[in-house]
């Protein structure tokens, strides 16, 4: 039976990338999808093109008393607004993803009484998802361990993993990339959708240290800011290293089918493609990031063997160059290593998830009828 489901979720990409998964396999199925988030999610690049899309004012919960107050009011005026939608699109289930812009679509569905559900990316529970555990009725988990997560809340707490795009699940099934020991080895740098200044500052300079005859055989993909794009084409080509720059990689499937090592920030999607397609990776957590998360991200997979972590703190040129020689001079090594990334992975997250929300369809609410059609900021098909 076709149902419709409202999926709420923040601007960022660790948020919108499973969403985006969630909405593509309850497609599949049949459902309707609409998106609820903030003015950078709905113009995401690539992810919900098709997708009926909307935009509710959500405050952040920053700046003191007033700061305070004036998210209250904002988050209120954008619940009122998602009970409006739901008198039209009546939902069967609200999935939110995390992120202030998710708050509003929650409280609306916990007012009309429509089942709920979350989903934590990160191995650390969100402030928002901890915020709403209580009331929701599923929590859907990316780790077997989640911190911040309380022991209360076990009974309806599922490990689904984090869902990936249909192009990066695609690399699962593709074997890792052929390294001889005197053939291109491709390296692929991210910061994850906003990037990661220091990883322009080390990177160059790292490559730069090793073996020339490691050294040559150097094929580099870096994401880049834009304020920083310049200065790293110039420190590769100063170091006659070969490097594509972009401020950011619509093809990213693509980069790691081919890619023999990533450098990157630990964010929970790059995480979630990592071990689905199967590829080792030298992880620089944001220090900065809410409870750490992003350290708490990387243990698994470094545990397991598919990834060395470095602290931002020892994050250097030497080490970064040590580490590349453990991992890169050693073709069967590294090839182990991608096979352990690999077995982290949870291929079936979207269609795991999408069960877990089809299960949440409850008999309908009965919401009152004949109020005026919603007239949201940024509504769309």
């Amino acid at each position: 039976m076709s149902r419709h489901f409202v999926l709420a979720a923040g601007g960022t990409g660790g948020h919108m990338v499973p969403a985006a998964a969630l909405a593509a396999e309850l497609t599949r199925r049949g459902h309707r999808v609409a998106l609820v988030s903030d003015a950078r999610g709905v113009r995401f690049p690539g992810l919900f093109e098709d997708i009926q899309t909307h935009v509710l004012p959500a405050g952040r919960f920053a700046g003191g008393p007033i700061g305070w107050a004036k998210a209250t009011r904002e988050m209120w005026r954008g619940r009122a607004m998602a009970r409006e939608l739901y008198r039209t699109f009546r939902p069967a289930a609200v999935i939110g993803f995390g992120g202030y812009p998710a708050m509003p679509a929650l409280l609306a569905a916990f007012a009309d009484k429509i089942p709920t559900a979350i989903h934590e990316q990160n191995a650390v529970l969100g402030r928002v998802n901890r915020l709403v555990a209580g009331k929701v009725d599923a929590i859907a988990t990316s780790y077997d361990k989640t911190e911040r997560l309380a022991a209360k809340h076990a009974a309806k707490t599922h490990l689904i993993g984090n869902p990936v795009r249909d192009a990066v699940l695609t690399l699962r099934t593709k074997a890792y990339p052929l390294l001889e020991e005197d053939g291109i080895f491709r390296v692929l740098v991210t910061g994850g959708s906003q990037g990661a200044s220091i990883l322009s500052e080390v990177v160059p300079d790292g490559l730069a240290m090793l073996p020339v005859t490691f050294r040559r055989r150097l094929q580099v993909t870096h994401q880049a800011r834009v304020e920083d794009i310049d200065a790293v084409r110039a420190k590769y080509a100063e170091h006659q290293i070969p490097a594509e720059l972009a401020t950011y990689l619509p093809d990213l499937p693509e980069q790691l089918a081919w890619a023999h090592l990533v450098i990157a920030r630990a964010g929970a999607s790059t995480l979630a493609e990592l071990t689905a397609a199967g590829r080792p990776a030298i992880l620089v957590p944001l220090p900065s990031a809410t409870d750490d998360h992003q350290t708490a991200n990387a243990r698994e997979i470094t545990l397991a063997g598919g990834a060395r972590t470095i602290a931002q703190k020892d994050f250097t040129a030497v080490e970064l160059a040590k580490q590349m020689q453990k991992l890169g001079l050693d073709p069967a090594a590294l090839q182990n290593a991608a096979g352990r990334a690999r077995s982290c992975g949870r291929p079936d997250a979207a269609s795991d998830l999408a069960d877990l929300v089809e299960s949440l369809d409850a008999p309908r609410v009965k919401l009152p009828v004949g109020r005026a059609k919603p007239v949201l900021a940024g509504a769309g098909a």
